[in-house]
């Protein structure tokens, strides 16, 4: 698989006609309208042949690693397929000269013709309280999960489906209802069960039972329960009670026992999914609680731990971690989180932001002898989340990047005779941490430009990382004086889709005369770091 950010639009291969998408006419603004394509970006069980169209005139320009094409990018020979064998990203914009078009990211990946045992959607964090903001977001969130799996055996909706705060808003949960009642029916998903846990957002577990179809919400009273995908166990856990709930760690002690009894489950994964992330597992510890909950389930290795309620990116490969089980993140369906502590690029400035107005999802695929993890963009067009000044994470469709991979599968093994020999056989562990460092590949990665309103800016031109640049430790000095002007960690913008080339980072007025030295490190999530790229400018 080719490394870089990934780009992959996934549908069904059964259900799409090779029908050309023709380019729509040109924007107001001059530049051409994006391209299409002969295949749609999907799940295929075999090499597809794609041929990119535009308007007359105008020059496809495409890349295959989730990068921004620019009027220096490949070149698509018109009417030759491009030959997609493996998992794919393909990213491409008409150019009339230099002014390119808005660019469109299609993917492709590449199975086998092996059936899968089950197919889950894994979201959370749906924060939707009216159908205004909701209908036509879900219609596009539901027509990408259509796309993926046409008929998934089970969605789960792993807490925080509206916005309580105690505020007395359960009955938005019926809101929500109709909404992915009206979805289900839409999409054709009469079969696919759907199946929710208990977040902090939730109003009251009575206020949940009555939002939603019994079907939804099995529990017994404590707000956890027992099903079962297509013979794959899945537990669904009450994360807001567990640490003190005797009874329901009880219940998946003595569940979890029994069905690992067996020898034949030995190698089976065993889904469990409950709303936040437990102690010692992904994204380095952050929001995490309920350490019982980890001690728990250290005696299961067939055990995946699915959560969310921190919105942090699975962007991240900090976003699975094995130890003595596997836990995963599983993003969020509203707004996504970086660490805190960074940086964004806004029109008005560097500012201190931590969100991003993108929505994340996991599509699973269990096999007989694996489980295969898809990181998949619901949406990651870019777009300030302070809509005219005012905090929004509702941007409305359509979008760009519906459908989008935001990294490599995670493909899951339970190998081993024993407990301990499956876990030493685990992949995504401590020990196993990423090494390599980010590097610039330009000859000057450092440029002073100017901006449309006059001002001064230090463009980066992007470093590249066998997963992602996280982020951009800035310096930039006035050498007489030696006061540090911007003194800042930029992140690189991995979460959106397609990933910029450039970085403008903005500093401050200059007085006449003054000469500056930058320094910049690029730095991936484990910390690894660049050598620095520098640059001195000004008068």
């Amino acid at each position: 698989m080719r490394c870089a950010p990934l780009a992959i639009a996934v549908v069904s291969a059964a259900l799409v006609s090779p029908v050309v998408a023709h380019a729509d006419a040109r924007p107001q603004d001059g530049a051409p309208a994006a391209p299409g394509v002969s295949v749609p970006g999907g799940r295929y069980e075999k090499a597809v042949s794609v041929k990119l169209t535009s308007e007359r005139g105008t020059v496809v320009r495409y890349t295959l690693d989730g990068t921004t094409p620019t009027y220096r990018s490949r070149v698509y020979a018109p009417g030759k397929p491009l030959r997609i064998s493996e998992d794919t990203n393909l990213t491409a914009a008409a150019f009339d000269g230099r002014k390119g078009s808005a660019p469109v990211s299609y993917g492709y990946l590449i199975k086998t013709r092996e059936k899968p045992i089950a197919k889950l959607v894994v979201m959370s964090d749906v924060h939707t309280d009216s159908h205004a903001t909701g209908d036509k977001r879900y219609e596009a969130f539901f027509d990408t999960i259509g796309s993926i799996f046409p008929r998934p055996d089970a969605i789960l909706s792993n807490g925080d489906m509206i916005n309580d705060n105690g505020d007395g808003r359960g009955a938005d949960h019926k809101t929500v209802s109709e909404i992915f009642q009206a979805n289900l029916a839409r999409k054709g998903m009469t079969d696919t069960q759907l199946l929710i846990s208990n977040g902090n957002h939730d109003a009251s577990l009575a206020a949940v039972r009555a939002g939603y179809p019994r079907e939804w919400f099995p529990d017994a009273g404590g707000g956890y329960y027992e099903s079962n995908v297509n013979g794959v166990h899945l537990f669904t856990i009450n994360t807001e009670t567990y640490n003190g709930d005797t009874a329901q760690r009880a219940w998946l002690k003595d569940r979890l026992a029994r069905i690992t009894a067996d020898p034949a489950s030995i190698n089976k994964p065993i889904l469990v999914q409950g709303h936040r992330p437990a102690p010692g597992t992904v994204m380095d510890d952050q929001q995490t609680s309920n350490p019982l909950l980890t001690q728990d389930l250290a005696d299961f290795p067939q055990a995946v731990y699915l959560s969310g309620h921190s919105h942090l990116n699975i962007n991240d490969e900090r976003s699975i971690a094995q130890k003595d089980f596997t836990a995963v993140n599983d993003g969020s369906m509203s707004y996504v989180e970086v660490d805190h502590g960074y940086q964004a690029i806004t029109d008005t400035g560097l500012a201190d932001r931590f969100e991003a107005t993108t929505a994340q999802a996991l599509f699973i695929e269990v096999y007989k002898d694996r489980t295969e993890i898809a990181r998949v963009n619901m949406n990651a067009d870019k777009h300030d989340i302070y809509q005219g000044g005012t905090w929004s994470a509702n941007p409305q469709p359509p979008y760009a990047s519906s459908g989008t991979l935001s990294g490599p599968t995670w493909t899951l093994r339970l190998k081993g005779r024993t407990d301990q020999e499956i876990k030493d056989n685990f992949r995504y562990t401590a020990a196993a941490r990423n090494r390599t460092a980010p590097r610039f590949t330009s000859r000057q990665p450092l440029k002073a430009v100017t901006t449309d309103a006059g001002a001064t800016a230090l463009r980066v031109t992007q470093a590249t990382d066998d997963q992602l640049v996280h982020h951009y430790d800035v310096t930039v000095t006035d050498t007489t004086t030696g006061a540090k002007v911007v003194s800042s960690k930029v992140l690189s913008e991995y979460y959106f889709m397609p990933r910029p080339n450039t970085l403008d980072i903005p500093v401050p007025a200059n007085a006449a005369g003054t000469r500056y030295t930058a320094r910049v490190v690029a730095v991936d999530a484990y910390g690894n770091a660049s050598p620095a790229a520098s640059l001195t400018f000004g008068e």
